[in-house]
């Protein structure tokens, strides 16, 4: 308890995260009382409660501080990246199908770049111009563009060019695991918003921004865990609160684009100046992850702030990576490629919302590459069809405040296997069956 100090809750906060950091206490080590620590450093409980508070929503301790907490687990990635036996199905790290992905050996022979030097900062400016049509024939703004090193990269530089450590951000809940951990990485404060199959709830942004967030972060489509995506008459009502508040950074990550099965919808404003925002689009799931490349459109001074900070860093996204995916996305048969690949992870996808249906499940997925079902408890669910050969994954890692469930990745099943795994999803979810009897 000797690690505990300092009078103000970001004192306290900043003494425990110190211990945690340096390895002092550990993961799953009970922190002490909000009491014991109060009456300790002689302040109030409310203080003290503040600070477990902190620690909390910066994602280092679990639990209630009133009822104990506890040490959480570091804050990384590789949380959810598990050894899988080599008997069983790997549906749960969320990977593309490598088959629906074009091939990319016939343009990495016939690339053609001259060397150039550190002048080459500018980014490619056919890549620019084809995003800027993409964009466009989407009904989306795209008058400033920026490449950057993928969905992720972009969406750290968009909070960096606007927000500062402290600052509320409101993100989806259940909502994606890196995103969560890069808001938390930041120092930044989630507040959750709740959604169903159309997207975030409006009473939910509504209540983030009365709690005076800097910024929202969305998926407009092919949510991560959960498969939601904006309808366009849930994409104006947001719109339409988020007019009220033209200072708040809109950011949305739009990271399967193409291959979500489910048109565009936006809430970038009609102006581009009205309020800072950026629309992120990777080209992982339709041109290939190894490819490490996505194209922000955004408003002039959101695009600058984040090209600044890239010229202070890496300078500027490779211009062989950025030929490459030029080449492959504009060249002929591309576009049948990615409709296939759209066709069938939709079809997987309904396959087995549908089979999951027939045995009296309930599953969410109208876009993307998951299927999300809820559950009451995550681990026997996951256990359970470890057991029967396939591995999932458990909902914890994606939740805030929004109920369990359990992420079934689409992207690794075979044609005809969607009523196996519905069965044996089923099957894992009664309680005390861990296998078929």
């Amino acid at each position: 308890m000797h690690f505990v100090t300092g009078r103000s809750a970001a004192e306290i906060a900043a003494s425990v995260e110190r211990a945690i950091r340096s390895g002092q206490v550990s993961p799953g080590e009970q922190l002490p009382s909000v009491r014991d620590v109060a009456e300790r450093l002689g302040v109030n409980r409310n203080t003290v409660t503040a600070a477990y508070a902190r620690l909390r929503e910066a994602g280092l301790v679990t639990g209630n501080g009133r009822q104990g907490s506890r040490v959480a687990a570091p804050p990384s990635v590789e949380i959810y990246r598990s050894e899988i036996p080599a008997d069983v199905r790997d549906l749960a790290s969320g990977n593309v199908d490598a088959s629906l992905l074009p091939d990319l050996a016939p343009f990495l022979a016939r690339l053609d770049l001259p060397p150039g030097g550190y002048e080459m900062v500018e980014d490619d400016p056919e890549l620019v111009a084809h995003a800027q049509r993409v964009f466009r024939a989407d009904g989306l703004q795209a008058g400033r563009i920026a490449i950057v090193s993928g969905a992720m990269d972009g969406l750290e530089r968009a909070l960096r060019a606007h927000l500062r450590p402290g600052d509320p951000i409101a993100i989806e809940d259940p909502g994606y695991v890196s995103a969560l951990l890069l808001v938390r990485s930041l120092g930044l404060r989630p507040v959750p918003m709740a959604l169903d199959e159309d997207g975030v709830l409006p009473e939910a942004l509504d209540a983030a921004l009365a709690a005076g967030v800097r910024a929202v972060v969305t998926t407009p489509r092919a949510q991560n865990p959960t498969g939601a995506c904006l309808g366009a008459e849930r994409a104006a009502r947001l719109r339409a609160l988020l007019d009220r508040h033209p200072e708040v950074l809109v950011i949305e990550d739009d990271h399967a684009s193409a291959v979500s099965g489910v048109p565009a919808q936006t809430l970038a404003p009609a102006r581009m100046a009205a309020r800072p925002w950026t629309v992120i689009r990777s080209v992982s799931k339709f041109l290939g992850p190894d490819l490490r490349l996505a194209i922000v459109a955004g408003d002039p001074m959101t695009i600058a702030r984040m090209q600044d900070q890239q010229a202070l860093g890496p300078r500027w996204v490779s211009h062989i990576i950025q030929r490459l995916v030029l080449r492959l996305w504009t060249a002929p048969g591309t576009d049948q490629v990615i409709e296939r690949a759209a066709r069938s992870y939709g079809a997987r996808r309904e396959a087995l919302a549908a089979r999951l249906a027939d045995h009296g499940v309930i599953a969410l997925g109208r876009s993307g590459l998951h299927v999300w079902v809820p559950v009451q408890r995550e681990a026997e669910v996951v256990q359970g069809m470890l057991a029967r050969g396939w591995s999932i994954q458990a909902g914890e890692i994606f939740r805030l405040r929004s109920g369990p469930g359990v992420r079934v990745g689409i992207a690794g099943l075979h044609p005809g296997e969607e009523d196996t795994v519905a069965r044996a999803l089923a099957d894992s979810m009664r309680p005390g069956r861990l296998l078929y009897t």
